[in-house]
């Protein structure tokens, strides 16, 4: 990476805008293919909710990765969840998805969250590596999900 151009930059998203929606609907399908488009209204939620923190990864002025990150207390501590990891296709490889869990796991750090929980499907074999390598540990727990 020679230029500035090139440089990844992860920050926090805090506006609604049509381009942020564009370039978040265009990355959403590489992560769930049976995900709907994001509404102007539904990302606005997001970015406005203070437990929520939606990251994402820039090289100059196109999103190539973002994570969602919530934060929340309960009786036992402060507790966090990394959810919606994706990297564009074309940008995988750079460490971008290394990027985006590091700054997500200081801000959980700085918010006081004593553990840091993600799932990943097994399949997805390069994150399943990257998770591992930044310090996270599988557990042996059931995942259970009621659906509506």
């Amino acid at each position: 990476m020679n230029s500035m151009q090139d440089e990844i930059v992860i920050e926090e998203l805090t506006t609604a805008g049509v381009e942020e929606l564009s370039q978040l609907n265009a990355l959403l399908p590489q992560l769930s293919r049976s995900a709907p488009p994001l509404t102007e209204a539904a990302l606005t939620r997001i970015v406005s909710d203070p437990d929520v923190h939606l990251f994402v990864a820039t090289r100059g002025s196109q999103m190539v990765g973002s994570l969602t990150l919530v934060t929340f207390p309960i009786p036992t501590g402060s507790r966090a969840i990394i959810e919606d990891v994706v990297v564009d296709g074309d940008a995988r490889g750079a460490g971008i998805g290394e990027k985006l869990v590091a700054h997500a796991l200081a801000v959980a750090a700085d918010a006081g969250s004593r553990t840091v929980d993600l799932t990943s499907r097994p399949d997805r074999e390069a994150a399943n590596r990257l998770y591992q390598r930044v310090g996270f540990e599988l557990r042996k727990t059931n995942v259970y999900r009621y659906q509506h």
